[in-house]
C-alpha cells in the first residue's frame, strides 16, 4: 500500500517535469519562430532579399553575400530594429570589389618661342624629375611642369614612345607632341617646304618600328626677299628663270600672261611672302604683255623695280612705243628701267671672263681680270667654295674693264654653287648662266642673287636646265619602287631556308645580296620583315619559326651594311595563308618571306583642349600603318 503512494507521488512528478519540458520547449520554438519571421520580414520589406536568417534560441545569425561593406551594415541594422541588437550573429561576406581600371596615361609637350609646357598623367615609376631635368637641358626656354603621376603599372609601349618625343621635341622649335602607350602624334610648323620633308624623314627614321606615329607638319609660305621675277624670250623659246606670286590668284594670273606670251610647259611660280604691293600681279601682267610684243628678250622685276631689255636689232620705234605704253600703264610705286642694247661691230671681241664647273666639281677661272690682287680674291673664293684642289685660275690682267667687273666676277662665281655643273660667262654688257642642276629652284635661286649683289638695273641671262636624277631627293626611288623592285628580284630566285631551320640557303644569299643593293637606294623607309609558315605542324611550333626566320633575313641585311633602324622582324606562323594548304603547291607558296612598308596613319583629330587653347594664346611655356609589299617567298619546309 505505501509503494503504491510513492509510485503515485513519483508519477506526479514525471508528469510535471514533462510538461514543463514540453512547454519550455514550446517557448524557445515560439521565441525562435517569431524572431526569425520577424526578422526576414522587415529585412526583405528593405530590399534586403538576398540576407538569410536562422534564429537558435535567442541567437540570430544572418548570412549571405552582401554586395558591399555598406549593404552589410544596413542588414544588421534592420535586424537589429527587429530584435536585440546583442543576439544578432553577423556571419554576411562581402562581394570581391571589382578590380579599378587603370587610368590611361598620357602627356602633351607644347613647345613655342616662349617656352615649353608639360602636362599629362604618368606612372609613378617613371622618372618624371630626369623627365623635367631632361626638358631643361634641351633648351634655354623655360619648362612649365603640370604633370600628375598615378601608381598603376607602367603600360606596354610607353616608355619607347616617352623616349621618342622627348628627343623628338628637341628638333621641334614649334610643336604640340602628344604621347600615349605606343602612339605618339606630333603637330609641328616647318620653315620652308624642304624643311618640312627632312623633318618628317628624320623622325620616320628615329621612330621605334613598333611606335604607332601620325605627323601633321605644315609649312608657311616662305618669305622671298627681294621679290623677284624674270621672264625671257630668245631663239630657245619663252621661259620663267625666277617667278614670285602672293597668291594662288595671282600665280594663275602671272602664268595664263606667260602662256600668252608664249610659255611652253608646266610653268614655275612659287608663292611667298614679301610683295611689294598689292598691284604686283598687275604689273607682272603688263610686262610679260610687252615683252611679247617686242618678240624677244627679258623683263626682271626685284621688287619694285624692272628692267626689260629688247633683243638686238629690235626697232627703236617699236622700243620706244611698247616702253612708253607700259610706263603709263604700270601702277603707282613700280618703276621701269628699258634697255635697248646697241648692236656691236662684227669685228669686234668684247671682253669675257669665264667661269667653267664640271661634273666632278672641278672648276677653271680663265679670261680677264682688272689686276693680280682682284685675281687672288677671285681664286681664294672659288678654293673656298668649292675646294683648294679643285680649283684652277689661267685668268689674265688687263686694263679698260668696267667698275663693276669685280663684282659680277664674284657674283659669276658663287652662282655656280648651285649647279651641278655649267659655266658663268661675264661680259662687259652681261651675265650668262648656263649648265644643269639636281635643284629645280636654281634657276630662281641665281636670277635673286643676281638683283641682290648687282642692283636693279643689271642684265643677266640663265639658262638652267633641271635635270632631276641630280636631284639628290627626286633620284631616290620611291617606297612603292624599292617594293615593286623588291619584288621583281625575288620572283627570280626565292629565299629559302634550311628545312626546319631559320638558317638561309646559301642558294638564296645572291638573292640577299640584291635586296641589300636595293634597299641602299631607298633612303629612309620603314619596312617590316614577316615570316610565315604553312600549316604543317604545332602552331606554337611554328609562330616561332616564322619569327626566326624574319630576324635571320634581318640579320643578313644587316651583315650586308643596310641600315635598319627603320626595319622590324615579326612572324605570323601559319595564321596568313595565301593558297590552300591542303596541295604540296600550297603549303610551297604559304613558306615564304614578306617585306611591307609600314605606313603612319593619319590620327583622328581630337577636341581642342583647355591647355592647347592657353598655349595657343602664348599664356604658357609653350603610321604603323598597313602596307602594300613586295613579297618574297621561302622554297624550305618548317618542319
Amino acid at each position: 500500500m505505501r509503494l503504491s503512494q510513492y509510485s503515485l507521488v513519483i508519477s506526479a512528478f514525471v508528469a510535471a517535469a514533462a510538461a514543463a519540458l514540453f512547454a519550455a520547449n514550446s517557448s524557445v520554438q515560439l521565441i525562435e519562430d517569431s524572431s526569425e519571421i520577424g526578422v526576414r520580414d522587415a529585412l526583405d520589406s528593405n530590399d534586403l532579399v538576398w540576407a538569410e536568417v536562422e534564429a537558435d534560441g535567442l541567437r540570430v545569425t544572418l548570412a549571405g553575400l552582401a554586395p558591399n561593406e555598406a549593404v552589410r551594415f544596413r542588414a544588421l541594422s534592420v535586424a537589429g530594429s527587429v530584435v536585440d541588437a546583442a543576439r544578432v550573429i553577423d556571419e554576411m561576406e562581402v562581394e570581391a570589389a571589382a578590380s579599378i581600371i587603370a587610368p590611361r596615361f598620357s602627356v602633351e609637350v607644347l613647345r613655342n618661342t616662349a617656352g615649353l609646357s608639360i602636362i599629362g598623367l604618368i606612372p609613378e615609376a617613371t622618372d618624371r624629375d630626369a623627365l623635367i631635368e631632361g626638358f631643361v637641358d634641351m633648351s634655354d626656354l623655360p619648362v612649365t611642369d603640370l604633370l600628375e603621376t598615378a601608381d598603376y603599372p607602367v603600360p606596354g609601349g610607353w616608355d619607347d614612345a616617352l623616349a621618342f618625343a622627348t628627343a623628338a621635341i628637341e628638333d621641334l622649335p614649334r610643336a604640340k607632341v602628344s604621347v600615349d602607350a605606343g602612339r605618339v602624334e606630333i603637330t609641328a610648323i616647318a620653315d620652308s617646304s624642304d624643311a618640312k620633308a627632312k623633318m618628317e624623314a628624320d623622325l620616320i627614321r628615329s621612330a621605334p618600328p613598333a611606335l604607332r606615329l601620325s605627323m601633321n607638319i605644315t609649312a608657311p609660305r616662305p618669305v622671298i626677299t627681294p621679290f623677284t621675277l624674270r621672264f625671257v624670250k630668245d631663239e630657245n623659246g619663252s621661259r620663267f628663270d625666277s617667278c614670285s606670286a602672293d597668291t594662288e590668284e595671282s600665280q594663275r594670273r602671272i602664268l595664263t600672261a606667260a602662256f600668252e606670251a608664249g610659255l611652253t610647259g608646266p610653268g614655275r611660280c612659287t608663292i611667298g611672302m614679301g610683295v611689294p604691293s598689292r598691284n604686283w600681279t598687275d604689273a607682272a601682267e603688263a610686262a610679260i604683255g610687252a615683252l611679247a610684243e617686242l618678240g624677244a628678250g627679258s623683263v626682271t622685276f626685284s621688287n619694285a623695280d624692272i628692267t626689260l631689255v629688247a633683243a638686238e636689232g629690235t626697232e627703236q620705234r617699236l622700243f620706244d612705243r611698247v616702253t612708253g605704253e607700259l610706263e603709263n600703264s604700270l601702277p603707282e610705286v613700280f618703276a621701269l628701267y628699258p634697255v635697248l642694247p646697241e648692236t656691236p661691230e662684227p669685228s669686234a671681241g668684247p671682253p669675257e671672263f669665264v667661269a667653267t664647273l664640271s661634273p666632278e666639281g672641278q672648276i677653271q677661272l680663265r679670261g680677264r681680270i682688272t689686276d693680280a690682287k682682284m685675281r687672288e680674291v677671285a681664286d681664294s673664293f672659288a678654293r673656298a667654295k668649292f675646294g683648294s684642289e679643285n680649283v684652277y685660275t689661267a685668268a689674265r690682267v688687263v686694263d679698260d674693264l668696267p667698275a663693276d667687273w669685280p663684282a659680277r666676277v664674284l657674283t659669276g662665281i658663287e652662282a655656280l654653287g648651285f649647279l651641278n655643273n655649267g659655266a658663268a660667262t661675264v661680259t662687259p654688257d652681261a651675265i650668262t648662266m648656263t649648265g644643269r642642276s639636281g635643284n629645280a629652284n636654281a634657276s630662281t635661286a641665281i636670277a635673286q642673287l643676281m638683283a641682290d649683289k648687282l642692283g636693279e638695273e643689271a642684265t643677266f641671262e640663265i639658262d638652267i636646265a633641271y635635270v632631276e636624277a641630280l636631284d639628290p631627293i627626286a633620284a631616290l626611288p620611291s617606297p612603292e619602287e624599292c617594293e615593286a623592285q623588291i619584288a621583281t628580284v625575288v620572283s627570280e630566285a626565292k629565299i629559302n631556308f634550311e628545312p626546319g631551320s631559320a638558317t638561309i640557303d646559301t642558294s638564296a644569299l645572291s638573292t640577299m645580296d640584291s635586296i641589300a643593293e636595293i634597299l641602299k637606294e631607298c633612303g629612309d623607309i620603314r619596312l617590316e620583315v614577316q615570316g610565315h609558315t604553312d600549316s604543317q605542324g604545332r602552331e606554337e611550333m611554328n609562330l616561332s619559326l616564322s619569327q626566326a626566320r624574319a630576324e635571320s633575313v634581318l640579320n643578313e641585311l644587316r651583315a650586308r651594311r643596310v641600315l635598319t633602324g627603320s626595319f622590324a622582324a615579326k612572324g605570323y606562323g601559319e595564321t596568313a595563308p595565301v593558297a590552300d594548304n591542303g596541295s604540296e603547291a600550297g603549303r610551297e607558296a604559304n613558306r615564304r618571306i614578306e617585306f611591307r612598308l609600314i605606313r603612319p596613319k593619319p590620327s583622328e583629330p581630337e577636341p581642342q583642349t583647355t591647355l592647347e587653347s592657353v598655349a595657343e594664346s602664348g599664356d604658357t611655356g609653350a603610321q604603323t600603318g598597313d602596307a602594300a609589299a613586295g613579297t618574297a617567298e621561302e622554297g624550305s619546309n618548317n618542319e
